[in-house]
């Protein structure tokens, strides 16, 4: 296990200077491996403030772990979450933007039942996902 660590700092410091999506993406699954992931607080904090309805900021923290950088499970959790917020605000196409990134990053992605039940993200979800 020392070994894979040390693979993995290694190999994530040599791709420290590539800031491309994949290259970003690859440095937070790679973290996510063998610690958290920078953009974790963000994504908590994110999340706590869509619990409490406070959208435009969730919005913003949702958007700015994604930017940090996430492991694939947290960056289709905060793909996910500004889904929901978008729809709920109105903005279709733009929730079925975040639902296609999510399924981009996890093809197999699904809501839950109760979440797919959702008056207003439910439908869209289920639009993006059969691909209409």
């Amino acid at each position: 296990m020392k070994y894979a660590a040390t693979i993995a700092a290694v190999g994530t410091l040599l791709l420290a200077g590539c800031q491309t999506e994949p290259m970003r993406n690859m440095q937070a699954d790679l973290k996510s491996l063998f610690g958290s992931s920078k953009g974790e607080p963000a994504l908590a904090a994110g999340l706590r403030q869509y619990e409490d309805a406070n959208y435009a900021e969730a919005l913003r923290q949702l958007q700015a772990a994604i930017d940090q950088g996430l492991g694939q499970s947290d960056r289709v959790k905060a793909h996910k979450h500004l889904a929901f917020i978008h729809c709920v605000s109105g903005r279709a196409t733009a929730c079925r933007e975040e639902f296609r990134k999510a399924l981009a990053i996890d093809s197999g992605f699904d809501l839950s039942p109760a979440e797919a039940g959702h008056p207003s993200w439910g439908p869209v979800f289920r639009s993006v996902k059969t691909g209409r």
